[in-house]
């Protein structure tokens, strides 16, 4: 059992808090035994896993939490193991610019597991998706949806615009389509939305300025499920 502060293992989790590391080094840290079951149940093997009270003391696994109930369960899982979008496949999705906060980030990867989004697309200055929160807000997600980098993105490209834009429920959400949605205060910049088909907006009630950007993709993930059923 490590005693230890100093034991390599724990330097590791530590080192790995930080997401210039987590690229250097290939790996990430999953904290909670429901995350890394679900890790393991997407077929995904952890590079390492200590358990408070078998392998390490939880005292010192506490150290080295971002939790503010320390897990029973760490693991560290290789990044190259996280699904990628295979190129080529003609398949619809999201694809995000600029949202850098983790939370909007994991739970809109969570959307996209329940919605049927085969993959998301990440800008540079997106949140990272192994860091802390938008692991947690994933709910194990990011095992399962394909990521890839915005350009890489196929389909029909749909802007999603807080104002301006055709209502939702108009657009054709047909064929292999790719949702686009931009950082909450700046919007899909203008070079984004040159590449897009169409611009779409959620209608709101009066008064009200916009949604919030993963409330907003699980509306038009939705919308585009409900038109699938319907057929």
């Amino acid at each position: 059992m490590i005693t230890s502060a100093a034991n390599p293992r724990l330097k590791l989790l530590r080192r790995l808090r930080s997401a210039r590391q987590r690229r250097r080094l290939g790996l990430f840290v999953v904290e909670g035994e429901d995350l890394v079951g679900a890790g393991r149940a997407a077929g995904l093997q952890p590079v390492d896993v200590l358990v408070a009270g078998e392998d390490v003391e939880p005292s010192l696994l506490r150290t080295v939490s971002d939790l503010p109930h320390p897990p029973r369960v760490v693991a560290v899982f290789r990044l190259a193991d996280l699904p990628r979008l295979e190129p080529g496949r003609e398949v619809s999705g999201l694809a995000l610019w600029r949202v850098a906060d983790p939370g909007n980030v994991g739970s809109i990867l969570r959307s996209a597991q329940g919605l049927g989004a085969a993959f998301v697309a990440l800008s540079p200055g997106c949140a990272d998706i192994t860091g802390p929160k938008a692991l947690r807000a994933s709910a194990g997600a990011v095992f399962r949806v394909p990521t890839c980098r915005l350009e890489q993105a196929p389909g029909r490209r749909i802007a999603l615009v807080a104002h301006g834009g055709r209502p939702l429920a108009e657009v054709d959400l047909e064929g292999p389509v790719c949702l686009v949605l931009g950082a909450e205060r700046e919007g899909v910049p203008g070079d984004i939305l040159a590449s897009c088909a169409e611009q779409a907006t959620i209608p709101l009630e009066e008064g009200a300025e916009s949604l919030n950007v993963a409330v907003a993709a699980a509306i038009a993930l939705y919308e585009r499920r409900q038109r699938l059923s319907a057929r």
